[in-house]
């Protein structure tokens, strides 16, 4: 027994609690146990041109990076799944490939093989065949834009969902490809299973036309700066925009959302980034507004030095909080100490403010990595009181038509059924003309694999109704989305 274990072991004797806390020192995995990166040095490491141009993108450049370190069997069902399944292509930053099996020790062909079956980061970024269920591989209900983000849009790529807030697509494009992907709909390459949509006005048009609407909103005070991923938008491009959100009256807060602070840090590390992140800030302050890092990480493996190099830098060029939007997902970080030692190593080691976990949405091919609404409700019971009240995250449910509601704020649930309800308090911009935005209840579904066996049976007898209904439903949405684009 090494001597971490023998203390891990003695704190968690000593202390009697179901998750004994430890503080972690960060360790950036080192990359060259990988054959294709044995030669790669740290100034390589920590230069985002290089981080970008290396890429993991398909089945060749990970054969390429892995040696034979994986068995066959791994890249084939890789290739099943990019063909059959998967809603995002492959887009993986080295960084963000670092963080897979980061402790292991290769020792002959095919050695890494079990492990970076199991592995967690690996699980969400580079999704398999054989990781799909196949009774349910999808939900009846599931649908590409599972949010209705599109049928919202009052201008292109600008989402009015609540009443003082708005979510401003930039773009397209983000620096990793994630599985779980809520907009993939729209964001990234077409795959096989999903061809994508695609922005019809030109960047500055799209740009224009949403500090229009803004202009004459005086209801909106918050606006979400995302896409795709504001770290794949020219710099000085970004800053334009944000300088002149800036000058909007009623904008009070933004916030700026990427996952490329802890998939690409370097990027936030770059002396222009940096001091372009210092010039809003400080205009932001002067203006009374509040500059903020959203950020996307849904395992302790992928919170490293570097992360914390990056975090620190925009705190100090002035930016007033970074916090981090998990996704809940099985086989991730769907249990307690999995959630815990996500959130301290954020905390203790990044600077970085544990906020909320969304539960994964009903998209397409998703549903090995959903759990039920009371999975999640036991989840937050069992993060409770460790953590300080500041940064204890939220667990949430992120409704059709409702918007973020907590785990347990449901009107009522069905657990025979999965079928849970939820009301609102606010209309949103598709809803002027009903009568009963704000007394109905809508509905939200577990994966029906965790159902008890007289609820599997219900599904497994109405789910072709409940799928021709919805793909019927889906077929006008679709429709009305090409429609509303071209009128862009």
């Amino acid at each position: 027994m090494s001597i971490e274990t023998s203390i891990a072991a003695l704190v968690e004797d000593q202390t009697g609690q179901p998750y004994p806390y430890r503080r972690v020192e960060l360790v950036e995995p080192d990359w060259t146990r990988f054959p294709g990166w044995r030669d790669v040095t740290a100034a390589d490491w920590e230069s985002v041109q290089w981080q970008r141009a290396h890429c993991i993108k398909n089945v060749k450049q990970l054969r390429e990076l892995m040696g034979d370190l994986l068995e066959e069997r791994f890249y084939a069902d890789l290739e099943r799944d990019q063909a059959e399944r998967a809603t995002m292509s492959m887009l993986v930053p080295p960084q963000m490939m670092n963080t897979m099996v980061p402790s292991a020790v290769p020792h002959g062909p095919g050695s890494l093989t079990e492990e970076f079956y199991a592995d967690p980061v690996r699980h969400y970024m580079i999704p398999v065949l054989s990781d799909r269920r196949t009774d349910w591989p999808s939900h009846p209900h599931a649908t590409r834009d599972s949010l209705h983000e599109h049928d919202m849009w009052v201008a292109e790529g600008l989402t009015h969902r609540y009443p003082t807030k708005v979510l401003a697509e930039l773009l397209p494009t983000c620096p990793q490809y994630c599985g779980h992907c809520t907009r993939m709909d729209l964001v990234g390459n077409s795959t096989p299973t999903v061809d994508k949509l695609k922005f019809v006005g030109k960047p500055q048009d799209r740009l224009g036309s949403m500090l229009d609407y803004l202009r004459r909103t005086p209801q909106v005070r918050d606006v979400v700066v995302s896409g795709g991923d504001v770290a794949n938008m020219p710099w000085p491009r970004l800053e334009s925009f944000l300088t002149s959100l800036l000058e909007v009256e009623n904008i009070r807060d933004i916030r700026l959302a990427t996952k490329a602070l802890i998939g690409l840090p370097q990027h936030w590390l770059q002396d222009d980034v940096r001091s372009g992140v210092e010039r809003v800030a400080t205009l932001a302050r002067s203006r009374g507004v509040s500059l903020a890092i959203h950020t996307h990480a849904n395992h302790a493996n992928s919170i490293t030095p570097l992360v914390a190099r990056a975090s620190a830098a925009m705190l100090e060029a002035g930016v007033r909080d970074v916090r981090n939007q998990g996704v809940l997902l099985n086989g991730v970080n769907a249990d307690p100490h999995a959630l815990l030692d996500l959130c301290f190593r954020l905390l203790d080691g990044a600077q970085i403010m544990p906020y909320y976990f969304y539960m994964c949405d009903m998209i397409p091919f998703s549903e090995h990595w959903r759990v039920s609404v009371g999975a999640a409700q036991r989840l937050q019971h069992h993060i409770m009181g460790y953590l300080p009240g500041f940064a204890t995250p939220r667990i949430v449910c992120d409704v059709p038509f409702v918007g973020k509601r907590w785990v347990h704020q449901l009107a009522s649930y069905d657990t025979e059924r999965g079928i849970s309800y939820w009301t609102k308090n606010y209309r949103t911009s598709i809803e002027d003309a009903s009568s009963d935005a704000l007394t109905r209840t809508y509905e939200y579904y577990d994966p029906i694999h965790t159902l008890p066996a007289d609820g599997q049976a219900w599904w497994a007898e109405h789910a072709d109704l409940s799928e021709t209904a919805l793909k019927a439903a889906e077929a006008a949405e679709a429709s009305r989305r090409t429609a509303a684009l071209q009128a862009w």
